[in-house]
């Protein structure tokens, strides 16, 4: 019973495959775990399957072989009703923000709550927390217009954590920063890491992966070829 074999991990993906129509393989063969409180790297040039992978967490995309386990759970043998509930264990990153551009920080973030049904008193107690965890609480009523890029990164990421999810899935989440921002938001995620958030990235760039001296899994054409505890940047 999975519920035996990965109540040990958060989620374990078991040799997952995905071809597209063309028959062209996206995943060969995948299979990787990540227990609670890990901090993974995912590395691998374009096209390598980092961002399928990430669909088939979210259950975007299902797999043409295999298995995806959420706390033990198939993650797509889950009824259409109960997605939308086990989506919001997993809080998303993306490179490009994705920020509502006519709402305030402060109103990103607590539009996120909103939209999970919490209570305007859990909202008016828990986002100017999250603001100052991720060093804006004196921005909170400013546009995204008015951020620089990396506090704009920033709000996307007090968003994603604000509903307390399992893991955060940051998904290429320094790929339009310059270097200072980059290494404040990596230390904003290991941060969170710390406080005992699950944290999975994906990212090109080398001196992040290097300088976090965490596990790295990397993939090239659909394969896993290298999974190291304290791994680098090798590709």
């Amino acid at each position: 019973m999975p519920g035996v074999l990965y109540h040990s991990y958060l989620f374990y993906f078991d040799k997952v495959t995905k071809s597209y129509r063309d028959g062209t393989p996206a995943l060969e063969y995948v299979t990787i775990s990540v227990a609670p409180k890990e901090f993974v790297s995912i590395v691998g040039h374009s096209g390598a399957g980092k961002t399928t992978l990430l669909k088939m967490l979210l259950a975007e995309e299902r797999p043409t072989t295999g298995s995806v386990f959420f706390e033990s759970v198939d993650v797509h043998a889950l009824p259409m009703g109960s997605l939308h509930h086990y989506r919001r264990k997993i809080g998303m990153v993306f490179q490009d923000f994705r920020l509502i551009p006519n709402k305030t920080a402060y109103e990103n973030i607590a539009f996120a709550m909103e939209a999970a049904g919490r209570p305007d008193d859990e909202i008016a107690s828990d986002v100017p927390h999250i603001l100052d965890l991720i060093d804006l609480g004196t921005k909170a009523s400013h546009f995204p217009s008015q951020l620089s890029g990396g506090e704009q990164q920033r709000v996307a990421i007090g968003r994603a954590i604000v509903n307390q999810p399992d893991v955060i899935v940051a998904d290429e989440p320094t790929g339009n920063l310059d270097p200072i921002n980059t290494y404040e938001i990596i230390e904003i995620l290991k941060k969170i890491n710390e406080l005992g958030t699950t944290v999975l990235i994906t990212t090109h760039n080398k001196g992040v992966v290097d300088a976090l001296g965490k596990r790295v899994v990397t993939m090239d054409r659909g394969r896993v070829v290298r999974d190291e505890k304290q791994g680098q940047y090798l590709l």
